[in-house]
Parts: structure tokens; C-alpha cells; sequence
């Protein structure tokens, strides 16, 4: 309807409310900002009807039906429009609800979360629910009218935004504070937690905005299956080798893993085509690289999980096998030959056990036999 029109028909004939179509959205903005004064306007329990112009909230309305006049209104005189003679004010109106919005479906990637069992890193993906509540309508429009984001499935795409931001900052500060196993969160056992520690973080992000994040729901922190299978298997290993007293840490037999994995990446050149296959970077020799690196992980003596480089290997004149020093070969039994040695000097070995003796010893300390 046309500004004539309304001056035709005489004013007071214009309803202002939200329609049904309309009353499930966050935001809903009347489409006309050009309203003749009298005009009936309804706000329903559950919103508020919030006026704004250039750039500034005006007044908001609580519930009930309102006569939108200058003598019961008297904000309205500051949006008269003078060529009309007082008859119309300018402003947009914009209707928030107010009641809580449940079953805010969202999802995407968290990224790449470091085991902390393992010290690998997995591809994460989180998805579930949130309901949230506007707690500040005013608020709520200059923020998010401030970036353009009037409608309301502009909105709720923003709040999905926040969400996934937080969800991502905090999963992985809680994985190292916490240690965590990736399998353990993924099989649910910390989801409380996880949920807690989240709506504390969102609460804080988008409270400025007029927004409670209420609570979250059919929350699920999830990896990709192939990792799922690789760090299950890696737990059955790295937990074998420390009954036999092999490998001494978890993070250290999967950064072993890991390095052998390099070093099948080498012998394959990185994929097809040049490079690739028998004929790669480094060809077969990628392999025994990964391998030996794997070999030299030993615990730190100064305390932690970090990693140090182990005493050099011997390899045996039998099997041409890379070896722990020693008097028989680990990989075919067979006797090794030990190293000779004419002076004490560093990477020297005990001519009767074979064992790695210190540049200043005299006798060896596994066995006692006296330098030759």
C-alpha cells in the first residue's frame, strides 16, 4: 500500500504484527518502514517488537496491542516525518521472539586433533543440537543488523558459526590438558564434560549479542573410520610391547610408527608416476631409513615421554640384519661378531658380550671383562 493510498483510505487502518508463516523465525522484519501514525500494533507473549533507525535501537514493546501514536508514544515524535504533517513516522520494526529455540541442528570438521595417547593426529567432525534464547533483543539487532544479518535463517547460521568456533578451540585445549585418549571421547565417556566446558565458551562468545546458548543436545564427537581402525590397532601394539618390555611409551612406539610410515613414503617417491614405486625417492632404502630411525627411540633419562637417539646398531655378518648391540643376533640367533676395538674410544664394544662400553671404562659393565 502506497503513502496516498493511506492518506485515501484515512489513517488508523493498519495492522502491524508478524504473520503465521513468519512467527518461527528469530528475527522478522516488517517488510514497510514508512507506517501512518494510529496504526494498530500487535506484539504476542512470546516477542518484542524492537523500533530502529539510523543505526540506533529507538524503543522496544512488550507484549500486548498498541495504538502507535505520538500521545502514548511519545518516541514516535522523534520519527514523524515531517512532509506528511505528523500523519506517518519512519522506522523499522523489527519483531524478536524471545522463547527458547530447540533442536538447532549443526556440524562440521574440528580438524586435526592430536592423540594424546598416541601422539598421532586424526581428522575429527563434530555434530549434534543446541537451543538457545534471546535474553537481549536490542542487543541482538545492533549486533547482528549491524552485519547485515537482518533475517533470521542468517541468524541461526551465525550461531551455528559460534558454536563449531568453540567446539574446535576447546576440544583440542581439553585433549592436552586432559590427556585424553581420542577413542575414549569418541565412544562418549567425556561427553558431559565436553558439553559443560563448551557452553561456557559459546555462553561467553555470543552473550554479547543478546544470545544464551541454552544447552546442547545428541552431542557427538566422531573420527573417520580408517583412523578409528589404525589407533585401535596401534593401542593393541604399543600395549603388547610394554608387557615385554619392548618399547616404553605409547607416544613413543607411534612416533616409531610413524617414522616407519615416512619411511615407506620415500620408498614409494610419494605416489605414482615419477618417482614412484621400485623406482622412488631413496627406492628400497626408504624403508630401512623408517625403520631405523623407529630403532633409536628410546625413553629420555632426564624424565617424560620425549624421545632420544639410542646407542648406534650393529648389523649382523649373518643376515645383514640392523640389530640391538649384543652376542646374538635378535632377528636370526645367530652369534655376532663383536667389533674390535684397539683404544678406548667412544662406540667401543666389550670383546665378550658384545655390549656398547663408555670411552674412559676399563672393564665392561654388563659383564666385567676387562678391555682388551
Amino acid at each position: 500500500m502506497g503513502m496516498m493510498d493511506w492518506f485515501k483510505r484515512g489513517v488508523g487502518e493498519m495492522m502491524v504484527a508478524r504473520p503465521d508463516d513468519a512467527k518461527s523465525q528469530v528475527v522478522w522484519k516488517h517488510p514497510d518502514s514508512t507506517i501512518p501514525m494510529k496504526s494498530q500494533l500487535t506484539v504476542e507473549a512470546d516477542e518484542r517488537a524492537v523500533f530502529f533507525r539510523n543505526g540506533k535501537v529507538v524503543a522496544t514493546l512488550e507484549p500486548g496491542r498498541h495504538t502507535l501514536d505520538s500521545a502514548n508514544l511519545p518516541f514516535l515524535s522523534n520519527l514523524v516525518d515531517s512532509f506528511t504533517g505528523g500523519n506517518v513516522f519512519i522506522a523499522e520494526v523489527f519483531f524478536v521472539n524471545v522463547r527458547e529455540t530447540t533442536g538447532v541442528k549443526f556440524g562440521g570438521r574440528v580438524g586435526h586433533v592430536e592423540d594424546p595417547k598416541s601422539g598421532i593426529p586424526v581428522e575429527a567432525m563434530v555434530h549434534g543440537q543446541f537451543s538457545f534464547k534471546v535474553t537481549n533483543p536490542e542487543a541482538l539487532i545492533i549486533g547482528l543488523v549491524g552485519m547485515g544479518r537482518a533475517e533470521s535463517h542468517s541468524v541461526r547460521s551465525w550461531m551455528k558459526e559460534q558454536v563449531l568456533k568453540v567446539i574446535r578451540d576447546r576440544i583440542g585445549e581439553l585433549l592436552v590438558k586432559n590427556r585424553w585418549p581420542l577413542l575414549d571421547v569418541t565412544s562418549g565417556a567425556y561427553t558431559e564434560e565436553i558439553e559443560k566446558d563448551v557452553l561456557a565458551g559459546v555462553g561467553e562468545h555470543v552473550k554479547g549479542y543478546g544470545i544464551l546458548i541454552a544447552r546442547l543436545g545428541n552431542f557427538v564427537i566422531d573420527i573417520d573410520e580408517e583412523d578409528a581402525s589404525n589407533l585401535k590397532r596401534l593401542y593393541t601394539d604399543a600395549a603388547y610391547l610394554k608387557t615385554v618390555g619392548g618399547v616404553q611409551s605409547y607416544q613413543q612406539f607411534a612416533a616409531g610408527k610413524a617414522l616407519m610410515g615416512a619411511g615407506e613414503g620415500m620408498a614409494k617417491g610419494g605416489g605414482d608416476g615419477e618417482g614412484g614405486g621400485a623406482g622412488g625417492l631413496m627406492g628400497g632404502a626408504g624403508l630401512g631409513v623408517g625403520f631405523g630411525l623407529a630403532q633409536m627411540l628410546v625413553r629420555d633419562p632426564r624424565g617424560g615421554e620425549t624421545l632420544a637417539p639410542a646407542t648406534a646398531g650393529v648389523v649382523c655378518g649373518s643376515c645383514q640384519s640392523s640389530v640391538p648391540p649384543g652376542k646374538f643376533c635378535n632377528s636370526c640367533g645367530k652369534e655376532l661378531a663383536a667389533p674390535k676395538a684397539e683404544a678406548p674410544v667412544a662406540g667401543a664394544f666389550c670383546t665378550s658380550c658384545g655390549a656398547a662400553m663408555g670411552p674412559d671404562a676399563h672393564f665392561c659393565g654388563t659383564c666385567g671383562t676387562k678391555r682388551s
